[in-house]
């Protein structure tokens, strides 16, 4: 069972508002910075706000940082019209659609992406099934690469449609990723699924979190800037 509550703390002259979820899995309390919905709080059922409200205190001048680097990206992209001559990525590279009347499908072409349709209302979910198709082979064979360099046994990989975050990793060490990161170039999709291995060692993002991390991948915040650069232009 999950509940939903807002609280805020007062740092210095800055009110910072937040938003707490509980979830009876949930064994500690995590917090996560998102460009929508501001800061998140994802704890245990039985923790009490007093606490959550000292957390985030102590963490104020992190938070504070983390959300001035969210409102510096740039505006979301207008929204997509999933025409001819619209560009697409795909691992980093641009490909303009191409939209043609036939049986449902999307393939690569000399530098085009061609959606085959019946309609202009199944343009996008044709799209959608080709990246997601994609995503499921790619994304394991990268956790099977990771998995070693990590220190981890490789675990179950799931592709699913998650709009607000890159992935997941749930108690049962199940990773969980979101269809749209084979858009970004490989070395991204790279930082996404060694942050989530690392996670079924050290579940909060502590200290001990980043040094593991950081052991496999020592460039893993010039690829986590990177990734908010691009976030908003893959996400549609």
């Amino acid at each position: 069972m999950n509940g939903v509550e807002h609280s805020a703390v007062q740092f210095g002259g800055t009110c910072i508002p937040f938003v707490v979820r509980r979830g009876r899995r949930q064994k500690t309390v995590a917090i996560a910075i998102d460009p929508r919905d501001g800061v998140l709080l994802r704890a245990p059922v039985d923790t009490p706000m007093e606490k959550l409200d000292s957390i985030v205190h102590r963490k104020a001048r992190w938070i504070v940082d983390r959300l001035k680097r969210t409102s510096d990206l740039p505006p979301p992209l207008h929204e997509r019209e999933f025409v001819s001559g619209e560009t697409f990525l795909y691992l980093g590279r641009q490909y303009r659609l191409r939209v043609r009347r036939g049986k449902s499908g999307v393939r690569l072409e000399r530098g085009l992406l061609i959606a085959s349709v019946a309609d202009r209302e199944a343009v996008r979910p044709a799209l959608v099934d080709w990246y997601r198709a994609h995503a499921g082979k790619r994304l394991p064979a990268h956790v099977g690469e990771w998995a070693p360099k990590i220190g981890v046994r490789a675990p179950e990989v799931l592709v699913r449609d998650q709009r607000k975050r890159w992935a997941s990793c749930d108690g049962d060490g199940v990773l969980r990723f979101n269809w749209r990161i084979v858009q970004a170039p490989r070395r991204l999709v790279e930082y996404v699924v060694a942050h989530e291995l690392v996670h079924l060692v050290h579940h909060d993002h502590t200290r001990a979190f980043w040094t593991r991390l950081g052991r496999a991948m020592p460039d893993y915040d010039e690829r986590r800037a990177d990734l908010r650069k691009i976030g908003r232009e893959i996400v549609w």
